[in-house]
């Protein structure tokens, strides 16, 4: 296996790297050489597992530190973002930002009790959107960024069809794709790349929380021309092609990855 970004001193830092496409991509990026710092949040009965997975990462003979700490507050990644400095020491800088966080409100606009109010879509924009630019920022005013980095995130067919009970993480993805634009344009100057990657319908541990899940299954299944989901290591493999030197042409984008599903 080729070994690109080895002996670069490349990092990744993974937002919601713990499972699904998050964990993945770390995983993808590893085997090539790629050092990897991921900040997850999950309960303390699950790190034993969590754990064993990441021994798979360090196994790869790269560089490996993970923070099980709350990416999406602002005290929180201050007080990340210094440990980083230090995980990355002198030379070390962050080829790739991936943003992998899972963190929406799935509730109904109609009913009887639990309604989507104002506040839900406050709190899933803040996390699955807005935590990116903040991130993004972080990153680069500590001069932390490569030459030539990448920042990546993940977004859904829901950014323009509606499903019930996904208003809010629909609104999120819209505002996601809207900054990756808009960082695109103005980091451009700075070395940075901006992409999204919009994957197609993946049974990952978010995915299962989204009532019906399994009537977007099946649609997905029926309409794609491979007849078969996506899995986790299809966009695992995206993120690792945007992380390639090759790739530094590409920004701007929202690249479907889904075995062209959204054809049909």
């Amino acid at each position: 296996m080729v070994k690109d970004f080895q002996d670069q001193n490349y990092w990744a830092l993974i937002l919601g790297g713990s499972s699904g496409l998050g964990y993945a991509s770390a995983k993808k990026l590893a085997k090539h050489g790629m050092n990897i710092i991921i900040i997850h949040r999950d309960r303390r009965s699950e790190i034993p597992d969590i754990e064993e997975a990441f021994d798979e990462i360090r196994a790869s003979g790269v560089k490996f530190e993970s923070f099980n700490a709350d990416a999406v507050k602002k005290e929180s990644r201050e007080v990340l973002v210094e440990k980083i400095r230090e995980v990355l020491g002198e030379n070390g800088k962050i080829r790739t930002l991936l943003h992998s966080i899972a963190k929406g409100n799935l509730k109904p606009m109609t009913g009887d009790d639990n309604l989507l109010e104002n506040l839900d879509f406050q709190l899933t924009i803040d996390a699955m959107a807005l935590s990116l630019y903040d991130w993004t920022q972080a990153i680069f005013r500590n001069k932390l960024f490569s030459k030539d980095a990448r920042v990546i995130s993940f977004t859904s067919d829901g950014n323009k069809k509606a499903w019930k009970n996904y208003a809010a993480v629909s609104a999120a993805k819209v505002t996601l794709e809207a900054l990756t634009r808009s960082m695109a344009l103005e980091f451009a100057g700075h070395g940075i790349r901006a992409n999204c990657i919009q994957a197609g319908i993946t049974v990952t541990r978010s995915f299962q929380m989204i009532p019906g899940n399994e009537t977007l299954r099946v649609h997905a299944l029926k309409h794609n021309p491979f007849r078969r989901l996506t899995v986790p290591d299809d966009v695992a493999n995206v993120v690792y092609l945007l992380s390639k030197d090759e790739a530094s042409w590409i920004t701007g984008t929202i690249i479907p990855v889904n075995g062209g599903e959204h054809l049909m």
